[in-house]
């Protein structure tokens, strides 16, 4: 039984991979062959309806972050809480790679689809291609990462609610910011979480097989 319960984790983890590679696809193919305007403008429409000075002022919190520095500054307090506070090295590493991968992951999609900006509704400028969407996946790799390192550690499970509500909430702010504010289709905030999604899953199932593989060394070693 102790088989399968360590077992189970890690074949859910691939199977979310593979459905969310087959996602971003399916997003990436319908970006290409322009299939995706009525699904954008439709999005597009809702959320500008929302417009207000107050509503602007909020999206654009969330946007910043989702961006740059503030991203850095959670990075470096979740390393040193995990390092300094609860002594966990792996986890560490497991955080760098999954923010990092994200991000440089973007880069080279971005580079590949060459998408152009929105040029309508436009609020704040951005600089780069469109498709997929840096902040989207950014934000869902962090966020998502944090939430399975912290999970073990949250003792009750109406805090494990509150932890996957609070990260879930941010991660899906931040991408409505980037449509409300005018920098990026709603196809490109969705292929973002797809590919991220798969990022993250393919980082915890790796990250899962070498723990399995390291535990009876280390039980061993303090046997």
């Amino acid at each position: 039984m102790k088989q399968i319960y360590t077992k189970l984790p890690i074949s859910v983890a691939l199977l979310t991979c593979i459905v969310c590679a087959l996602g971003f696809g399916l997003i990436a193919l319908w970006v290409s062959d322009q299939q995706v305007r009525h699904f954008d403008h439709k999005i597009i429409t809702a959320i500008g309806q929302l417009e207000s000075p107050f509503m602007t002022r909020l999206m654009k919190c969330f946007t910043i972050i989702g961006s740059g520095l503030p991203v850095v500054i959670i990075i470096l307090i979740a390393m040193f809480v995990l390092y300094s506070v609860l002594g966990h090295r792996r986890e560490l590493l497991f955080l760098a790679v999954a923010v990092l991968g994200s991000v440089l992951l973007n880069t080279v999609l971005k580079m590949l689809f060459r998408r152009a900006r929105p040029e309508i509704n436009r609020i704040i400028e951005a600089n780069g291609y469109s498709f997929p969407s840096g902040h989207s996946m950014t934000a869902f790799s962090m966020y998502a990462a944090l939430t399975f390192l912290l999970w073990k550690h949250v003792p009750s499970r109406i805090g494990r609610i509150l932890l996957v509500v609070l990260s879930s909430l941010l991660i899906v702010t931040i991408g409505t910011s980037r449509i409300y504010l005018g920098v990026h289709y709603p196809s490109d905030v969705v292929g973002g979480y797809f590919m991220s999604g798969c990022w993250m899953a393919a980082c915890i199932w790796f990250y899962q097989r070498y723990e399995e593989r390291m535990l009876p060394l280390r039980t061993k070693s303090t046997a």
